[in-house]
């Protein structure tokens, strides 16, 4: 498989029409996006619970290579939740986190990633591509990033979405289906949209805009990514199968969970930010998600310090592993193989 020549990405120097997802919360490192320009493919950083500080630093590593990359950024859409619900989950998980030594926060933490602030980085300081997910921007963000010479994707999840974004004047549309690990970027979260196969959807979108679609979501095979290119997307965003490379950043214990055998499925849950995502199956779903409320960003910040604790003690019943429909074709390999090899 090629960049077709008339893809808005060839002029990206991309040879093979894939995309390394960006993953926030550390697997996603400038190393991984680096290599994968190499491979011929496009990497994403994700800017998403890093200071702008830390952002402009990985920009500044990546910047250095002489590489096309896009920023993927957090677009607040946030999810409101009532100290009542907020403080009857926190002490449901207090069993736990006293096993740990530590104290959750008390009250809701409520914020915007520093939208404001990422958003003025990207501007003084363009790159090639920024992406949007969870909200969409204002036309007055997307306008700026444009006139400084910025390509601006909108991860979308449905046909009614795709036409809010075409209509706010994106470039181009990241289609991501239900499939895909990680957080949906869903613009209601407390309603989901229908679980659409990735080439059905992509299908819809395609024949509904005008314009270029990337598919996301459960892709980790070559004959996936073939299919969707053969749907009318122009290139595939992979990210759970590029886990446990070389170059990823995730936690051993995720990267563990991963081949472990006794995990036989993915999920969507709200249980560990409050806003839907999908992961491996494990204990924490299992115990809380029944009681678990919306809640976003406040219910990623009540069970972040539980999360990290149990990452480093190699607990993987307490830990969010982000997982796509397609993780059982995780392998250790370097990231430009695993995108070679997708690319047929």
């Amino acid at each position: 498989m090629t960049t077709p020549k008339n893809s808005p990405l060839a002029d990206l120097g991309m040879s093979i029409p894939l995309i390394a997802a960006p993953m926030a919360g550390g697997a996603t490192t400038p190393a991984m996006v680096i290599a994968a320009s190499h491979a011929g493919a496009l990497g994403f950083l994700a800017a998403g619970y890093k200071t702008p500080q830390a952002l402009e630093s990985e920009i500044a590593a990546v910047r250095a290579a002489s590489i096309p990359f896009g920023v993927n950024i957090f677009a607040p859409n946030p999810v409101p939740i009532t100290g009542q619900d907020y403080r009857r989950y926190a002490d449901a998980l207090r069993p736990d986190a006293d096993r740990f030594a530590l104290t959750l926060p008390a009250d809701p933490i409520d914020d915007d990633d520093a939208f404001g602030a990422k958003i003025d980085l990207l501007s003084a300081n363009p790159v090639p591509v920024v992406s949007f997910t969870f909200g969409l921007p204002s036309h007055d963000v997307i306008t700026a990033l444009q006139r400084a010479g910025t390509a601006v994707v909108q991860t979308v999840t449905t046909m009614a979405e795709a036409e809010l974004a075409a209509a706010a004047g994106v470039d181009m549309l990241a289609v991501q289906a239900s499939a895909a690990g990680g957080h949906s970027g869903t613009l209601t979260p407390n309603r989901l949209p229908a679980p659409v196969p990735i080439g059905d959807l992509i299908r819809q979108v395609t024949h509904g805009v005008k314009v270029p679609v990337i598919a996301a979501g459960g892709l980790a095979t070559p004959e996936a990514v073939g299919a969707v290119l053969d749907a009318g997307a122009v290139a595939a965003a992979v990210g759970t199968v590029l886990l446990r490379a070389d170059e990823s950043g995730a936690s051993a214990t995720h990267k563990a969970a991963l081949i472990d055998p006794s995990r036989t499925d993915t999920v969507l849950t709200r249980a560990f930010t409050g806003r839907p995502a999908r992961g491996l199956r494990n204990g924490f779903i299992d115990r809380f998600e029944s009681v678990a409320p919306l809640g976003y960003p406040a219910i990623h910040y009540l069970t972040s310090p539980l999360r990290k604790a149990a990452a480093a003690a190699g607990d993987a019943d307490l830990v969010h592993l982000w997982a796509g429909t397609g993780y059982r074709h995780v392998r250790d390999a370097s990231t430009a193989s695993i995108l070679t090899s997708l690319a047929g």
